[in-house]
């Protein structure tokens, strides 16, 4: 039996875009071989982020570091070999060749951990930052497919006040950031 304060964090590299597939194969390889008790948690830190298709908003998870998932267990034994085993695992980040695998200090995990948190709390953030005066396309809503420029921002609300011109003239319209893309 494993005493959790011997567990530490380890970054594993997989195959970018695989990652929660990399995941269930790890819990899966471990279970089978019933090491259970040596790996705590298993994570791929997402980000929620609102993607339109077809001018439907759809929520998503994002990846936010490709390629890594954050293990936290102790790698006794045959564990570090199990898990690089895994299909589509390429390896522990920071390993040199034939030494093990060096964990992840304290800070970066404090660090890491508290941006999964946030990440996953901040389920509105679009992350695109517009700019004064830049144009804009109009990509959901009753103007869909105008384009225009923004005149204001309104971060808080997270709004955007872009002149469109509508039968020759420009007109202010009041949209969200979801409802515009950078030209």
């Amino acid at each position: 039996m494993s005493d959790s304060s011997l567990k530490k964090w380890y970054v594993v590299r997989s195959v970018s875009g695989s990652e929660n597939k990399v995941k269930d194969y790890i819990e899966k390889e471990i279970a089978a071989n019933g090491l259970s008790d040596y790996v705590d948690q298993i994570l791929v830190p997402t980000e929620k982020v609102i993607q339109i298709r077809n001018g439907k908003k759809y929520k998503k998870d994002k990846v936010y570091f490709p390629g890594y998932i954050m293990v936290n267990a102790s790698l006794e034994g045959e564990i570090g070999h199990i898990i690089k085993s895994v299909n589509g695992v390429i390896g522990f980040l920071g390993e040199t060749k034939g030494g093990d695998p060096v964990p992840l200090r304290e800070s970066e995990v404090n660090r890491l951990l508290g941006k999964v948190d946030e990440l996953s709390t901040n389920v509105d953030s679009v992350n695109i930052p517009y700019v004064l005066n830049e144009t804009v396309k109009v990509v959901d809503g009753p103007f869909n497919g105008f384009t225009g420029t923004i005149d204001e921002i309104n971060e808080e609300k997270r709004k955007l006040k872009v002149m469109v011109k509508i039968f020759g003239r420009k007109t202010p319209v009041e949209l969200s950031y979801a409802q515009v893309e950078k030209i």
